[in-house]
């Protein structure tokens, strides 16, 4: 009949995989830590960081199948194998090549959200005009965010009454002693100075502004801010600051 566990039994798993597992992970560690020591140059460039991170991930899949091998059909561990391995590639591609990946994931997001803008390089940025015609422009004001609408016709930067409450003026104890003409007549301002605005890798500091007494649908970006770029220029439907 044979011993307790004859041919007609199946031996019941061993409960000691994580012990192996276990060891496996601190021998990897251990052994990083070594070659980090002997080597200290070794990982001072990012690449060759990425590249560590791939090999121990790798190295601890391909172990980690080994000896869970012994419980799992081959079949499911090529599986797994697979799998993780394919996790560890798009991890460090997606390392390597964030930069690149991040450029893309801008232009997409310029398109879909168009006030946010497309980075083209340096000082440069390009807005497309909305449906109206109009562009319209994210900035940091002071750390905070305030969408303006482009307008050549006015001569400053003019705040709506919501926008300057939300950067820190109270329009409530300004002195609106200026005054300006637009498309619905004569209206009264006060003015501001703004300490930076950026947009995008434009930054320009110390602007004059004025908060519009009237509500407004939304806060312009005259001429004053226009004329401190390098230039601007509206073209095919987009609009190109330059700093």
């Amino acid at each position: 009949m044979g011993g307790p566990w004859g041919s007609g039994r199946r031996r019941p798993p061993r409960k000691d995989g994580w012990v192996w597992w276990l060891a496996l992970v601190l021998g990897t560690g251990a052994l990083v830590a070594f070659l980090a020591w002997r080597f200290p140059g070794a990982l001072y460039g990012e690449r060759d960081r990425v590249r560590l991170v791939y090999l121990v991930l790798l190295l601890v899949l391909v172990s980690s199948s080994i000896l869970a091998g012994r419980r799992l059909r081959l079949r499911g561990v090529a599986k797994a194998a697979a799998l993780w391995a394919l996790i560890v590639a798009v991890v460090a591609l997606g390392t390597a090549y964030r930069v690149e990946l991040g450029a893309i994931g801008e232009r997409v997001l310029g398109e879909f959200l168009p006030h946010r803008g497309t980075v083209l390089g340096e000082g440069e940025v390009r807005f497309p005009a909305g449906a109206d015609g109009h562009f319209r422009i994210e900035a940091l004001v002071d750390g905070t965010r305030v969408r303006f609408l482009i307008d050549t016709g006015a001569s400053g930067i003019v705040l709506s009454p919501a926008d300057a409450r939300r950067l820190g003026f109270d329009p409530d104890t300004l002195q609106f002693t200026g005054f300006a003409e637009t498309a619905n007549g004569t209206v009264r301002t006060a003015a501001v100075r703004l300490g930076a605005i950026e947009i995008g890798p434009i930054r320009l500091h110390d602007l004059p502004a004025s908060v519009n007494q009237a509500a407004m649908r939304g806060s312009l970006l005259g001429m004053s801010f226009l004329e401190r770029l390098r230039s601007f220029e509206v073209r095919d439907g987009v609009l190109i600051l330059r700093r």
